[in-house]
């Protein structure tokens, strides 16, 4: 559907302006997208991203620096994201051998097997393989990374 239907406006100044807009509008609904189906399984966006990167960070342990680093969200608190992540058991925090100051995360048997059955439902191609050839999606990725230049 086009983005004037979708905010019921056609009053743009240019169009960069309609594709900012429109950006904002698409990053949105996609999130909301990713929203439904992580809220079944009782987690937000920002502790599926933590998730997968402490499952790529695997068997090595991470640390809040590093979450915060790799984040795709990094505006949020990676701390207080891990605490909520130990209390479901989804991961495991302990104190680094060698630098006592430092925290070791790690994911658990439990966080691993959410992630594994999260795997299906939260491909980013069942949003885009409806619309896009593979051609196009690549085209898209590669104008979204000119434009952050």
């Amino acid at each position: 559907m086009k983005l004037e239907q979708e905010i019921l406006s056609n009053k743009f100044e240019s169009s960069y302006h309609k594709s900012a807009v429109n950006i904002i509008y698409t990053y949105n609904w996609l999130t909301n997208k990713f929203r439904q189906r992580l809220n079944l399984h009782a987690i937000t966006l920002q502790q599926y991203n933590v998730l997968r990167i402490l499952r790529g960070q695997f068997p090595n342990p991470a640390t809040v620096n590093l979450l915060r680093e790799r984040m795709l969200d990094r505006m949020c608190d990676a701390s207080r994201i891990v605490d909520r992540l130990v209390q479901k058991e989804l991961v495991t925090r302990s104190t680094n051998s060698k630098d006592r100051r430092a925290v070791d995360i790690v994911i658990s048997t439990k966080g691993m097997d959410l992630l594994l059955m999260l795997d299906d439902k939260m491909t980013a191609a069942d949003f885009l393989k409806d619309h896009f050839t593979e051609d196009e999606a690549a085209l898209l990725s590669d104008l979204l990374d000119r434009f952050r230049g």
